[in-house]
């Protein structure tokens, strides 16, 4: 019996050859070395403040003086706190008042830019400008919007729809209201997007198909579309809720919290405890208070789209 020896060739990646030969494998090192410029970064300006964010909820410190042990009492003062509470019921009030309008009127616009209609392009640019815009920018333009003398009062009194011009942003009744249509109103082109590109996956055939057996449009809309739009549905409604609990920019340029504290949200008042009146541990605690009803969120994300995408 002859046998023949053939030669073994070693591939470059690590793994067995043809022949049975094991690979070379490539350098740790040099993965770690392309990885170290952000791994830096995410260190410094994450991780680390991240740390030291909680380590400050258990001192009280005011920037001044050494940081004195406290324990839990930053977070027991919470729930004697009755800013707080003003603070998180408002910002539980952009949530109910903003999660709506951020589902269902993107979702509209979504339909209507996916239709071809000549300038459709023009019109999805158009929508979408806001949130490219600087939050500062867009609450200084409402400013001059919601003034007294602004373009609201002067349409609505012009419509006959006011007796007199409106203080918006000095109205307890009104302030709220208008920072909800401010901030929806700059989200609103990002969550349309999000739908636009479901409505793009949708195959066209189906839409053929049901149009064929004399589906309608409104039925084509509720028995196709709208199924097949769950798992974005689902990502809007978390991604909404984040953003409606961490409202910040728009009461710090328009209305400071005022008035008479009914715009003061969450987020507003870490900043004002922090920044303004130095009570750097409270403001810590209170931000990990938010932190972890984010999470929360972050998780209710999760599994609902899963679970959505599974079904569907």
């Amino acid at each position: 019996m002859v046998t023949t020896d053939l030669p073994r060739h070693t591939a470059p990646d690590g793994a067995l050859g043809p022949s049975g030969a094991r690979r070379a494998r490539r350098p740790l090192g040099v993965p770690i070395l392309f990885l170290a410029p952000a791994l830096v970064l995410l260190a410094v300006f994450f991780l680390w403040p991240a740390v030291t964010a909680v380590q400050l909820a258990f001192f009280s410190y005011d920037v001044v003086s050494t940081p004195e042990w406290v324990g839990l009492a930053n977070f027991g003062r919470m729930a004697d706190d009755p800013r707080f509470w003003t603070a998180l019921a408002n910002s539980g009030l952009f949530l109910l008042l903003m999660l709506p309008v951020l589902v269902f009127v993107p979702l509209l616009l979504a339909v209507l830019v996916n239709m071809p209609l000549r300038g459709i392009k023009a019109f999805r640019v158009m929508y979408y400008l806001p949130v490219v815009t600087s939050m500062v920018v867009v609450a200084i333009a409402w400013n001059y919007v919601f003034h007294q003398r602004g373009a609201l009062n002067w349409v609505l009194t012009s419509l006959g729809l006011l007796d007199e011009p409106v203080q918006y942003l000095l109205e307890p009744g009104w302030a709220l209201p208008a920072l909800v249509l401010v901030e929806s109103w700059k989200s609103m082109g990002y969550y349309m997007m999000i739908y636009l590109a479901g409505l793009q996956s949708i195959p066209r055939e189906l839409h053929e198909a049901a149009e064929v057996d004399g589906a309608g449009a409104w039925q084509r809309l509720s028995r196709i579309t709208t199924p097949l739009l769950r798992p974005y549905v689902a990502v809007v409604l978390v991604l909404g809720s984040m953003d409606a609990m961490q409202v910040f920019t728009s009461v710090f340029v328009m209305t400071q919290g005022g008035p008479q504290d009914t715009t003061m949200t969450l987020g507003y008042y870490i900043y004002d405890s922090a920044f303004r009146r130095f009570d750097v541990g409270y403001a810590n605690a209170m931000g990990i208070v938010l932190w972890v009803i984010l999470v929360v969120f972050s998780v209710v994300s999760y599994r609902t789209t899963r679970g959505r995408m599974v079904s569907a």
